[in-house]
């Protein structure tokens, strides 16, 4: 199947290498026949640049910060003065202090759960809220997910905000549903980014999960993940919000867990 997203514009967050689940997407939604934007803000935005050279045509890269108003604002003045619209927006931004992770869950302090949260929960309502006026019916936002029915070894306070993130992609799906915006999820396997090499403790979680996952897992290969998100920006999914999609070799629907 090919040209599933022709005639789209979508925006991509969270490309950093091109070990990105993000940058699977963004790579694939271009192959699909999408005009793709990404964004990053600070030092970080050096890698999306560099990064971006490796998709064929080079996308844009738009500052955004998205704990910042003013910077949402911003990127939708461009994407307005670029293409008028938007039909689709990757959310794939999260973040929490090291004092909210690696076992220290017990001992880590409000503002640093505070960061957790409002960067990588609110931080969906604030920027499909903020785009939303450039999003005709049928638009699609899609956020990655890591599964928040457990407690995971290491992921502590970013566990937290991913379980306030999934109820807050509820609540934007239902509010954006009668502008008929979708919004759905993706949760993932674990795949060895960047961010999550940043984790203390990560291998504990990736190392057993090929051996429990009923279809095998690979957590060097972002590509599965990237066709999902991809699949739910297209409009094959009309009827489908509020949902979390699992790509995770089916490991969320084993009764057996890491320790």
């Amino acid at each position: 199947m090919s040209g599933m997203l022709e005639g789209k514009k979508v925006l991509v967050t969270g490309v950093l290498d091109r070990r990105s689940i993000a940058f699977s997407a963004a790579r694939l939604a271009g192959e699909q026949g999408a005009e793709v934007v990404l964004s990053g803000f600070g030092r970080a935005k050096s890698l999306t640049e560099r990064t971006a050279k490796k998709l064929d045509p080079t996308p844009e890269v738009l500052e955004l910060d998205v704990n910042k108003p003013e910077d949402i604002e911003a990127v939708a003045k461009s994407i307005e003065k670029k293409w008028g619209e938007l039909d689709g927006i990757v959310h794939a931004i999260a973040f929490a202090p090291d004092d909210a992770l690696g076992g220290n869950f017990m001992n880590t302090e409000w503002p640093s759960v505070a960061t957790a949260v409002q960067t990588s929960a609110y931080s969906l309502k604030a920027l499909a809220g903020g785009l939303s006026h450039l999003m005709k019916p049928g638009s699609s936002v899609v956020g990655l997910d890591f599964d928040a029915q457990v407690a995971w070894p290491a992921y502590d306070w970013m566990g937290v905000a991913k379980a306030a993130f999934e109820s807050t992609a509820r609540y934007v799906a239902r509010d954006l549903g009668e502008k008929g915006i979708r919004v759905n999820l993706v949760s993932a396997g674990p795949v060895k980014t960047l961010a999550a090499k940043g984790i203390s403790g990560f291998e504990s979680i990736e190392g057993e999960w090929a051996d429990q996952a009923p279809l095998g897992w690979s957590a060097n290969d972002p590509e599965p993940v990237g066709r999902a998100i991809v699949s739910l920006l297209s409009d094959w999914w009309p009827a489908t919000t509020g949902e979390i999609i699992h790509v995770d070799g089916g490991f969320h629907a084993m009764g057996t867990r890491i320790r």
